[in-house]
């Protein structure tokens, strides 16, 4: 089932993409693609990575 929320849908192009805030690559039906979501200031915040490890450089950066 596709969700129809979802910035992944089965029909998403590379320019309508997502992109991995690591290393900019776009995430099109990616199955190790992950989100972060959280709320700061009142406002929901989130970044696409493409895998684990971009995920876990982000992390480090901070």
């Amino acid at each position: 089932m596709v969700d129809p929320t979802s910035d992944l849908e089965e029909d998403v192009s590379e320019d309508d993409a997502p992109r991995c805030v690591v290393c900019d690559e776009p995430i099109v039906e990616d199955p190790a693609h992950r989100v972060r979501t959280w709320v700061e200031d009142g406002a929901v915040e989130h970044r696409h990575f493409c895998s684990e490890s971009c995920e876990a450089e982000w992390e480090s950066e901070d």
